[in-house]
């Protein structure tokens, strides 16, 4: 039997609220996430959403992470493209090779369950 061993994450990324009174100006983000800037660029891994009570709702991979992560919200394509208002939580995890990456995201999609993945689903 093969034991995989989900890395942990490199960039963990949750919801900002607006702080401050009605009169400072609103903080520019995209659903609350303003630390995009945190998330590399032009390395490839696993992209894990999670809600509020920390259930994982959706894992998707890219070759390229931060702008993968951005097309989640915009575009309406996208398998969370309803439940954008539900993510509270994004974690990265870097993964160079293609098939690691395609590993991770079937084994995190299958045993923790990934609530909106309908490919890859082993578990039904």
């Amino acid at each position: 039997m093969i034991k995989i061993e989900l890395p942990a994450p490199d960039v963990v990324i949750t919801r900002s609220k607006q702080l401050g009174e009605k009169v400072e100006a609103v903080i520019s983000s995209e659903f609350g996430f303003t630390d995009y800037h945190r998330i590399p660029r032009d390395k490839g891994g696993i992209i894990m959403f999670f809600n509020a009570d920390d259930e994982l709702m959706f894992v998707g991979k890219a070759r390229k992470l931060r702008p993968r992560v951005k097309k989640h919200f915009e575009d309406n394509v996208s398998p969370i493209k309803n439940h954008r208002h539900e993510v509270n939580k994004i974690a990265v995890i870097t993964v160079v090779d293609p098939i690691d990456r395609e590993i991770y995201e079937t084994y995190a999609i299958n045993v923790l369950k990934a609530k909106y993945n309908i490919d890859k689903v082993f578990y039904k």
